[in-house]
């Protein structure tokens, strides 16, 4: 791989991050977002949807291409 690719794969990366932590998960490079309450949040990515189910959930960030959700979970499926 060229070095100019490799740089435009990392600037333009398209692969979802996903990062869990006490009461907060953050995921990076979603494309939609297909349900959201306060129980259940479905975010859809280029190649899964993660669904996080728990109590209290809210999205505290919300950019074009990053979530931040918080609340009390309960389980995080990869479909």
């Amino acid at each position: 791989m060229s070095i100019v690719k490799s740089i435009r794969s990392y600037i333009n990366e398209e692969e979802p991050k996903i990062v869990i932590l006490n009461n907060k998960i953050n995921i990076v490079n979603y494309k939609d977002i297909g349900h959201f309450d306060s129980n259940k949040i479905v975010v859809k990515t280029m190649y899964f949807d993660v669904i996080v189910k728990g109590s209290d959930l809210v999205v505290s960030k919300l950019m074009n291409d990053e979530i931040l959700i918080t609340g009390q979970f309960s389980a995080i499926e990869f479909r």
